[in-house]
C-alpha cells in the first residue's frame, strides 16, 4: 500500500511549552538512576500473552521537549482506533526488545534507527487485552521527517512532556462499580490517552519527578 507524508515536524507543529524545566541530560540521569528495567517475566503470569515493545519518543524540540504518539486507524484488530506509542509484537527474528520497537516504528511512522537514542526502558506492562508490552525511551534530535502508513496510522502528533509530567494530568477512573480498580486517562486537548499508553506515560512522569 503507498505511504504518504503525514506531518513533517520541521514545517507543520504547534509551539510547546517548556518541559518542565528537565533537560535531556536529567532525563539520562534519573532514567539511569531509577534503573527501570522490565522485571523478570513470570512464565505463569506471562504465559500465552503475546509478547511486544513500543518505543517512547521523546523529541528534543528548542521550545521544549515532547513525546511522540499515533491515533491507530479505526480497522485494526488490537487497539483500533486508541491513541499509542509506535511499536508492536516482538518477531523471532528480533534479537531484542528494543530492535522490535525501532523496527516496528521504522514501519509505522518512518523513523529510521539512526535518529533515535535509546536510553533505557520503562516497567514492563500486561494489558487486559492479552499483551506484555516492554516500553523503551529514546531521544531524538530534529531534523527528521516521519512517513506514517497509512494502514496502521491515522495520526501522528506530540505532547509537551511538561502536560505529562504534571501529576494534576493524571486522572484516574474506576474500572468497576466497587472502584476496586482503576485505569488512567490524560486528557490532551481533544483527545484522551488512556489505556496502556497513558500507563506508561504516568510510569514515565514517576521516574522524570524523581528529584
Amino acid at each position: 500500500m503507498e505511504r504518504r507524508d503525514v506531518l513533517s515536524p520541521e514545517l507543520t507543529r504547534t509551539v510547546a511549552p517548556p518541559s518542565g524545566g528537565l533537560t535531556r541530560a536529567d532525563i539520562i540521569d534519573r532514567v539511569a538512576f531509577a534503573g527501570v528495567v522490565p522485571a523478570p517475566q513470570d512464565e505463569t503470569a506471562t504465559k500465552g500473552l503475546k509478547q511486544a515493545a513500543v518505543l517512547v519518543p521523546i523529541i528534543e524540540r528548542p521550545e521544549g521537549l515532547t513525546v511522540l504518539l499515533t491515533k491507530r486507524t479505526d480497522h485494526l484488530t488490537d487497539h483500533a482506533g486508541q491513541i499509542s506509542f509506535p511499536g508492536g509484537r516482538i518477531e523471532p527474528s528480533d534479537a531484542s526488545p528494543e530492535h522490535a520497537a525501532l523496527r516496528e516504528t521504522l514501519e509505522e511512522i518512518g523513523l529510521a534507527p539512526e535518529h533515535v537514542e535509546v536510553i533505557g526502558r520503562l516497567a514492563t506492562m500486561v494489558t487486559g487485552t492479552g499483551f506484555c508490552i516492554v516500553p523503551i525511551l529514546g531521544l531524538i534530535q530534529p531534523p527528521f521527517t516521519l512517513t506514517a502508513d497509512p494502514f496502521e496510522v491515522a495520526e501522528i502528533f506530540e505532547v509537551p512532556l511538561a502536560f505529562i509530567l504534571d501529576p494534576l494530568n493524571h486522572q484516574r477512573h474506576p474500572r468497576d462499580p466497587a472502584a476496586t480498580r482503576h485505569y488512567y486517562v490524560l486528557p490532551y486537548e481533544d483527545r484522551n490517552i488512556w489505556g496502556a499508553t497513558a500507563a506508561i506515560l504516568v510510569d514515565l512522569a514517576t521516574v522524570l519527578n524523581r528529584a
